[in-house]
C-alpha cells in the first residue's frame, strides 16, 4: 500500500481517501474537504492582511480595512491598535463603542457587541470551542452578544455562547462561562455576581481616544 498524507493506493480498493484520523472518506467528501481547504487558505490570508492592518498606528486606516473585511462597525467607534480577528465578517459594533489594545473578537459564530461598549485592552471574546468529550474533539460554536454600556475589564475572558446584559461589568481576569444579567458586576473565574452597579440610568458616551492607538 503506498501512501500519501491523505490518500492511500490500495491493491484491493484502488484509491483511498482518509481524513486526518484515518476515517475513509468517499469521493464527494474528499473533493469537498480538499476545496475547503483551498478556501481556509484564503482566509487565512485574509486574517493575515487584517493582523498586519491592526498595526499601523492610524484608526482610519484600520477601521477602512476592518470594514473591507466584513466588520460592521458603527459610527464614532474606535479600535486600538493589535486587534485580531476569526471570520470579520460575522462581528457587528455599534455606535461610540471602544475595543482595547490587542482585543481578539472570534467571528466563528456571530459577535454582536452593542453601543457605548467599553472593552480594555488583551480582552478575548470567542464563539468557538472544542468538545473534549467528543471522539474528534470537533468544534463547537454559539453566539455571544454584549448589551450596551457593558464595561469588559483587561485580559477578561468570554467564552461561546454567553450574553452581557445591559450595563453590565465583567471585572479584570474574569472568566465568563455563563450569561450576565443587566446592570451586574461579575468577577473571578469562573465568573460570579460580586456587586451591581448604582446608576441604572446609563447614558453616556466614552471619552476621546489617543491619536495613535
Amino acid at each position: 500500500m503506498l501512501y500519501l498524507e491523505h490518500i492511500a493506493v490500495n491493491i484491493k480498493k484502488g484509491v483511498v481517501f482518509k481524513d486526518k484520523n484515518g476515517k475513509e472518506l468517499s469521493l464527494v467528501v474528499a473533493v469537498s474537504k480538499g476545496f475547503n481547504r483551498i478556501l481556509n487558505y484564503i482566509f487565512d490570508f485574509e486574517l493575515l492582511v487584517v493582523r498586519i492592518t491592526g498595526l499601523i498606528p492610524c484608526s482610519f486606516i484600520r477601521k477602512m480595512v476592518y470594514k473591507a473585511a466584513g466588520v460592521r462597525i458603527g459610527s464614532k467607534s474606535h479600535i486600538h491598535m493589535g486587534a485580531q480577528f476569526f471570520c470579520p465578517a460575522n462581528v457587528i459594533i455599534g455606535n461610540g463603542t471602544i475595543v482595547g489594545q490587542n482585543a481578539f473578537l472570534d467571528g466563528r459564530d456571530k459577535l454582536i457587541i452593542g453601543d457605548y461598549v467599553d472593552i480594555a485592552s488583551d480582552v478575548m471574546i470567542y464563539n468557538s470551542e472544542h468538545d473534549i468529550n467528543s471522539e474528534d474533539f470537533h468544534a463547537v460554536n454559539a453566539p455571544v452578544e454584549i448589551g450596551d454600556y457593558v464595561f469588559i475589564g483587561p485580559r477578561a475572558i468570554i467564552l461561546p455562547g454567553v450574553k452581557i446584559g445591559r450595563g453590565a461589568v465583567v471585572g479584570a481576569g474574569a472568566v465568563v462561562t455563563k450569561n450576565v444579567p443587566e446592570l451586574t458586576i461579575v468577577g473571578g473565574v469562573p465568573a460570579q455576581i460580586i456587586g451591581e452597579r448604582k446608576e441604572k440610568h446609563l447614558h453616556y458616551k466614552l471619552g476621546r481616544t489617543r491619536l495613535f492607538q
